[in-house]
């Protein structure tokens, strides 16, 4: 945690249920004040999450805001880090003629319509 100054961690996702589509829900997040919510779906095994560690404030955003130490966060659907070398990780090599296909699916909401 402190040298990578916060959370940049690879969550295992269990594999069920599986949605209609083949996706597996994969997280959450709930902003209380304004009742905004984002889930995450996915066919990938695992999900990174970083904290905006190393945001300091010198790249500037929407309404001319900076970006601030952990003001943000990325939720990103993936395979585990070092899969090619553990031989327990779902396999990350690609064969000639073999078709790789990852979704991930953003699903925003209100604190109203995710109880639907």
């Amino acid at each position: 945690m402190s040298y990578g100054k916060g959370y940049d961690h690879n969550f295992v996702l269990n594999d069920f249920p599986k949605r209609e589509d083949g996706l597996v829900f994969a997280a959450k997040a709930v902003e209380p004040n304004s009742g905004r919510v984002l889930e995450v779906f996915t066919n990938e095994p695992g999900l990174q999450f970083y904290g905006g560690n190393f945001l300091n404030g010198k790249i500037i955003g929407k309404s001319n805001k900076p970006y601030i130490f952990r003001s943000a966060f990325c939720l990103e659907s993936q395979h585990f880090p070092n899969s090619p070398n553990q031989s327990d990780f779902p396999s990350t090599i690609l064969k000639p003629n073999d078709i790789y296909i990852s979704t991930c699916v953003y699903k925003f909401s209100t604190v109203n319509e995710s109880k639907n």
